[in-house]
């Protein structure tokens, strides 16, 4: 696989005006629509930050700690550090408050996370009323991608167990990559997908594993 992903030391195509006629991507912007989902039920990124009262934070340092936490990561350590550097465009990088809901649970929500400090706790308040705990992340891990992936509604809420800084992926942003910089584009949705189809046989096994 490292081999595939050598192609990604190319310099990049230079930016370009986005002209929709041409046949740029919108495939992560009008997603939801494909699903008959309204687009006033879905949660941008930029709504959200509004919300939980995001601050911007300056981007060279939150990169290089990208870099130093994803380089631990035996799957994302496919992106090296120069197209890393490549996705400071795309991302906005930001601290939140403690106890702010990032994602909540059963919205739409077209963003995903990447945790750089602190803690994110992931919740489920289950059918029944249980609230269970699913996991408390760590620095590095990621959150929301699958809803960014399929445009499905969201499983679990994130919150801040204390003051975090992110790097946060919106739908507008993944279409500019897949316009801008395909192949980073290409390499991080294969990565991304690679990642949920390791925990999805993980939580399967799990369960299979379980006695009737």
């Amino acid at each position: 696989m490292k081999s595939w992903f050598g192609f990604l030391r190319a310099e990049p195509a230079a930016p370009r005006a986005r002209d929709t006629r041409s046949g740029d991507s919108t495939l992560f912007t009008t997603a939801f629509a494909g699903q008959g989902v309204e687009e006033s039920v879905v949660v941008p990124w930029d709504t959200r930050a509004l919300e939980i009262g995001a601050k911007r934070i300056a981007s060279a340092p939150a990169v290089a700690t990208l870099q130093a936490l994803w380089a631990r990561d035996k799957n994302m350590e496919q992106l090296d550090p120069l197209s890393i550097e490549r996705l400071e465009r795309f991302f906005q990088f930001v601290s939140v408050p403690a106890g702010r809901d990032v994602i909540r649970q059963h919205e739409y929500g077209n963003f995903m996370v990447v945790l750089l400090k602190g803690t994110i706790a992931v919740d489920r308040l289950q059918p029944w009323g249980e609230h269970l705990r699913l996991a408390e992340t760590r620095p590095g891990d990621i959150l929301g991608e699958m809803s960014l992936l399929d445009s499905g509604i969201r499983f679990s809420a994130c919150t801040t167990l204390d003051e975090c800084e992110i790097a946060a992926l919106s739908a507008e942003a993944m279409d500019d990559m897949m316009n801008t910089d395909p192949r980073l584009a290409a390499a991080l949705i294969a990565l991304l997908a690679r990642k949920l189809s390791l925990r999805l046989r993980a939580v399967s096994a799990r369960f299979s594993d379980r006695p009737n």
